[in-house]
């Protein structure tokens, strides 16, 4: 299981991070369509959950997999997965000296002004963007946002699978 969960958490983990950063490189940084598409991203990367349960399921467990060890199993696969992605940021980050947290909160500032919010509010908005600024500058703080970004995109998936997949019936082996 544990073998399952590094190679499976580990495909996953590339294809997300390769696919965001191919998004980033391509000039998609627009934040307000990149959180949609970022968790889409993130969604068809973490599909690996299933597919790794189910092989699992079929070639180690005989065609049969109890939900709590499918759940474990898909949690690991989210936990590799979430690790690499937060893991290669972190570089991603170094290598280029990203400004990525003040842009993000450029970006919201300029959505909140053009929405029309003005005066206390958007004063309330530009301290809660500066707080999140320094939060963010603390790489302890950085690596569990980002790690929080992904996982629960995972346990989520990890939890239908395992309630899926506990069905012997469901997509039976060959």
């Amino acid at each position: 299981m544990f073998r399952s969960s590094l190679i499976f958490g580990s495909l996953a983990g590339i294809v997300v991070i390769t696919a965001t950063l191919l998004f980033i490189a391509s000039g998609g940084s627009s934040h307000n369509t990149s959180p949609l598409f970022g968790y889409l991203i993130m969604l068809v990367a973490l599909s690996l959950i299933f597919v790794g349960t189910k092989r699992y399921r079929d070639l180690d467990g005989g065609g049969v997999i109890r939900f709590l060890p499918a759940l474990a199993l898909g949690l690991g696969i989210a936990v590799v997965a979430s690790v690499i992605y937060t893991v290669v940021w972190e570089f991603y980050l170094a290598l280029t000296h990203s400004n990525f947290i003040d842009q993000y909160a450029a970006a919201v500032i300029a959505q909140k002004k053009a929405a029309g919010i003005s005066g206390a509010a958007l004063q309330a908005e530009i301290a809660q963007m500066n707080e999140l600024k320094a939060q963010y500058a603390n790489p302890l703080i950085r690596m569990g946002m980002t790690f929080m970004e992904i996982f629960p995109v995972g346990l989520i998936i990890a939890l239908i699978s395992a309630a899926l997949l506990r069905n012997p019936k469901l997509l039976p082996a060959r």
